[in-house]
């Protein structure tokens, strides 16, 4: 019952924290600059919550810093959407760009998405620093990575881009995804998450697993 809670709980406020980030995104851009200040505000309330989950290894404990996890985390994605932290560069990948000149253009144009992940990451492990509660650290970690893979995986080329995500102004983002049936990384990326997966809901159903340790794993393995 436990592992079905917390893995109901994370799909939960995973999809709902997407869709009011969606829905948000989805307004007159008039709106935008108090809509990032919001977030930001949200932000530091977040961050406070991460500090103060770090030493609580109740089940509440697991969940909060969790969702305030989430929440650091729906900041840079709402950021990035709204066009407030992309990089430098705004324009779209010159034609016929291959190789390491592509990757630069590449990297230049989500540059300062980078460095937010990298501070926030900073962040969090600060915050979690030698503390009891480490799922805000492992929550962001998984976050991070997977979306560092998926960043790697548009750019290599996948079947499937669905850029209509989108908004108009960040439509040239498009420009550095390539379409392509498969690429090496791919399949290892996958292979990799899954085996990450099994390990994590294999520490979830350990028989020495405590409530809080229990709940934590099934929290970042789903």
């Amino acid at each position: 019952m436990t592992l079905l809670a917390a893995g109901g709980f994370a799909v939960l406020i995973w999809w709902l924290s997407t869709g009011v980030i969606l829905y948000l995104n989805g307004l007159p851009r008039a709106l935008h600059p108090a809509l990032m200040a919001a977030a930001t505000v949200l932000l530091g309330i977040a961050l406070c919550g991460v500090a103060v989950t770090a030493a609580d290894i109740r089940v509440s404990g697991a969940y909060l810093a969790f969702t305030a996890t989430i929440t650091v985390w729906g900041w840079q994605e709402l950021g990035f959407l709204l066009g407030y932290v992309t990089g430098p560069r705004r324009v779209a990948c010159p034609p016929g760009a291959e190789g390491w000149r592509r990757v630069g253009y590449a990297v230049m144009a989500i540059l300062y998405h980078e460095l937010a992940l990298l501070l926030l990451g900073a962040a969090i492990t600060a915050l979690t620093w030698h503390q009891p509660n480490t799922v805000a650290l492992w929550t962001f970690a998984v976050l991070w990575v997977m979306r560092l893979s998926a960043k790697l995986n548009v750019f290599l080329g996948v079947p499937n881009l669905y850029e209509s995500f989108l908004p108009a102004h960040l439509r040239y983002m498009h420009s550095y995804f390539r379409q392509r049936r498969s690429n090496r990384l791919f399949a290892s990326s996958v292979i990799a998450a899954t085996l990450a997966t099994v390990l994590a809901w294999g520490a979830a159903t350990a028989a020495q697993a405590s409530p809080f340790q229990a709940t934590a794993a099934g929290l970042v393995a789903s």
